[in-house]
């Protein structure tokens, strides 16, 4: 087994003892997804399924036992010619045991009808309900019959659990190997945002930076965007989700990029804002600053032993203290936090969970509290300043500027990293990257 094959192979095993004695998993890969008539979308296998096999091709399921059967099966498309002519390579079944470490494997047509005998005599049963109507149906077909004879000795299962509860808390702690691609994945969005920014000048078009953008992503090996892509300039940056990517920029207004690449399944997440034509000027300079100050504010307290909660707070109490000297808000800091009117112009959280996904898996919290951050979490730290244009409580100066800074920061063994630091964000270094 290749070392790749072991790391997925641990991972299993991990997931098997959670499981407990007498359980069965049944995990479903990703489908094609119609992008219209006859074609698709690109495949992205789904997350767990990655994590826990490695086997990244289309209509697949796997099941864990600890019940005495296989511990580990594949239910995978078999081999097909004709199909692989026109759509490309597939392991098939004897693939799913050499090259992923299956125990065994079956075809995944059959897996409804298998699914009586595969769930034996479990006493527990691990599954996602609501993305297979075929297959809810014939467990709950299952189990009810196996209710229905219990009288005759076979006992039904007794539960049937979410094994994202096992699955997600594993994937919230990194290991190295882990780390190590999302350290490369940040290095090739460093690079992505460099080619964008040299773009950034007036008349360009949004979508130029975009292209930038993905062509370092695929030019460097990543799959390209880990989500799509935000590039918004003037306005558009005060808009959270802007995607439309398609106006043109104005000298001395600013421009932000909220993009990062998938490496190896691994996302990179990274926001900055750029001086459109190289020099932060006038308000938008005084905003950026405001908002780079809250960055470090939440950085400073981001470490082994704090909670998000926390870095979250740091922010919103530096961002609260800029509004106020902005003239967006009025009174003391205490009570534009108290009342929540900073909320006008900042709205999201300061930090979510990275990983294979781009708003990773994890539980927040524990036993009710905000858990504190260890060893091999990876989240990302993101305050920003947003003023519509049409804001007729704001100083006309200041409208329609939006400023976002966000890192990609991990918990390791010897302290905080900041992994996307690369990307520059003090103002000199940021104007050095524009229009080089």
């Amino acid at each position: 087994m290749s070392d790749s094959g072991s790391i997925y192979a641990s991972r299993r095993e991990r997931v098997l003892e959670a499981m407990g004695p007498d359980s069965v998993a049944l995990l479903l890969g990703a489908q094609l997804a119609t992008r219209s008539a006859d074609t698709h979308f690109p495949f992205r296998q789904d997350s767990d399924f990655w994590y826990l096999t490695g086997f990244d091709y289309p209509n697949a399921a796997a099941v864990l036992r600890t019940d005495g059967g296989p511990r580990f099966t594949l239910f995978v498309e078999p081999r097909d010619l004709t199909a692989e002519t026109w759509n490309g390579y597939r392991p098939g079944i004897e693939g799913a045991v050499a090259d992923f470490g299956a125990d065994e494997a079956q075809a995944i047509d059959s897996l409804v009808e298998t699914l009586p005998t595969l769930l034996g005599s479990a006493e527990r049963i691990h599954h996602v309900l609501g993305r297979n109507a075929a297959i809810d149906a014939k467990l709950v077909e299952s189990v009810e019959s196996m209710r229905l004879r219990s009288r005759a000795g076979q006992a039904p299962p007794t539960e049937i659990a979410d094994p994202r509860a096992i699955i997600h808390e594993m994937r919230l702690f990194k290991d190295e190997g882990e780390l190590e691609i999302m350290r490369r994945a940040a290095a090739i969005t460093a690079l992505a945002h460099r080619a964008a920014a040299e773009l950034a000048v007036d008349g360009n078009r949004e979508y130029e930076l975009e292209a930038a953008l993905d062509y370092t992503f695929r030019r460097r090996g990543a799959r390209g965007p880990a989500y799509t892509s935000i590039v918004g300039g003037g306005a558009n940056a005060t808009v959270l989700h802007y995607i439309a990517n398609n106006a043109p920029l104005a000298q001395g207004e600013l421009v932000l990029i909220d993009a990062g690449c998938e490496l190896e399944g691994y996302a990179s997440d990274v926001t900055r804002t750029y001086p459109i034509g190289g020099h932060f000027e006038g308000a938008g300079k005084e905003v950026y600053e405001h908002v780079l100050a809250a960055q470090k504010a939440s950085l400073e307290v981001a470490r082994a032993g704090s909670d998000l909660g926390q870095v979250h707070d740091a922010s919103v109490r530096s961002i609260a203290a800029s509004l106020i000297e902005l003239g967006l808000a009025a009174g003391s800091v205490d009570a534009v936090i108290e009342t929540g009117a900073y909320r006008t112009y900042y709205m999201h959280n300061t930090s979510h969970w990275l990983g294979l996904d781009v708003h990773d898996v994890g539980s927040y919290r524990r036993e009710g509290e905000l858990r504190p951050l260890e060893t091999g979490m990876v989240f990302t730290v993101e305050p920003g300043i947003y003023i519509p244009a049409n804001d007729e409580q704001a100083d006309p100066r200041l409208r329609g500027i939006g400023v976002r800074i966000e890192d990609d920061v991990a918990i390791t063994a010897t302290g905080t990293e900041v992994i996307t630091d690369a990307i520059p964000k003090e103002v000199r270094d940021v104007e050095g990257w524009v229009g080089v």
